[in-house]
């Protein structure tokens, strides 16, 4: 008889396979809803709540693949306590909070920015195989060699077939024996980029001060993100991480001793410290754009229940319009 435990993670599992065409339908849902709402915001809301519980489901979907294929604690956790926010944020426009609007517009602009570049091979091959040469290069700078090659995986003691042949690999030796260290599109921090891309379009601001907010948010996530793909290829190509190896193996079920340094390095201090790394391009964000503030007191009332006034923090309140909208903020 299966416990209880399997059995949610066998159901996790089959739910994941249907995570690609919710994120589609996702984004279709929010994107009517942004459509909508340009003329008339009663018939957008039920589609802005719908989209709202289809998100909370899309997340579901992918609680397995970052919790147990992945073995994350930090996004397997994150993903799990999106389901409840999301249904919190669809609960919350149902009674008529229109500010979260400006929220649902924003994972539509997000949505269709990194969806194109996750699902569609030309756009993803130039974006992959051009960031492996990036981080090969910069490698070399601390005296490893790491070789770029294609269509390769670290897997345990063998190397088996990529799904994605790209020259996107790079082959280490430790003692004679190949490290491989394959960099995906997730390593170029699309992710990042597109959200803080969505939010910036989504608010009502002059358009000067929204690609100021662009010129500081996407070129420090693509630097960091590329800092951080090359402190995990050091410290796995070098085995400079290799610490506590038991405990490590016992927390992440690692089947290879060599990965150690991988998860110490990667799922330990990187996404550790992109946490804290995206607080501050945050907050260098909403210096220069403060109708973001808007979106974070409703990112802080769906969590705890309580209304924020964070416009001190930063400068003067934006004036709001009859519409919804606010006014620009002085200079």
């Amino acid at each position: 008889m299966t416990d209880p435990l399997t059995a949610v993670v066998d159901a996790l599992a089959a739910l994941g396979r249907l995570s690609d065409p919710l994120a589609w339908l996702v984004v279709g849902a929010f994107l009517a809803a942004a459509l909508v709402e340009r003329r008339d915001r009663d018939p957008a809301r039920p589609l802005a709540v719908g989209a709202w519980l289809l998100f909370g489901l899309f997340w579901l979907s992918t609680v397995h693949h970052f919790a147990f294929v992945q073995k994350s604690v930090v996004e397997g956790v994150g993903t799990l306590l999106a389901v409840p926010v999301c249904a919190s944020v669809a609960v919350s426009l149902a009674r008529g909070r229109d500010s979260l609007f400006v929220l649902s517009r924003s994972v539509a602009v997000a949505g269709v920015l990194f969806l194109p570049v996750q699902a569609v091979g030309a756009i993803r091959r130039p974006l992959v195989e051009s960031l492996t040469v990036q981080v090969a290069a910069l490698v070399r700078l601390v005296g490893l060699e790491p070789e770029v090659v294609s269509g390769l995986t670290y897997d345990g003691a063998r190397i088996a077939t990529k799904e994605y042949p790209y020259r996107s690999t790079l082959v280490f030796s430790e003692d004679g024996e190949p490290l491989t260290l394959t960099v995906k599109t997730a390593c170029s921090g699309i992710g990042s980029i597109a959200v803080f891309a969505g939010l910036v379009a989504a608010v009502d601001a002059p358009l000067e001060r929204k690609l100021r907010a662009l010129a500081v948010s996407v070129p420090i996530v693509y630097v960091l993100n590329l800092a951080r793909v090359v402190f995990i290829a050091v410290s796995f190509g070098s085995q400079r991480l290799h610490v506590f190896p038991d405990v490590v193996a016992a927390l992440f079920a690692v089947e290879s001793d060599v990965l150690v340094s991988y998860y110490v390095a990667d799922r330990v201090i990187a996404q550790s410290a992109s946490v804290v790394v995206l607080v501050g391009i945050t907050w260098l964000v909403v210096t220069r754009l403060p109708e973001l503030l808007a979106v974070i007191e409703d990112a802080l009332y769906v969590l705890t229940r309580r209304e924020y006034d964070l416009h001190g923090f930063v400068g003067p309140e934006p004036e709001l319009r009859a519409d919804g909208g606010v006014d620009s903020a002085p200079e």
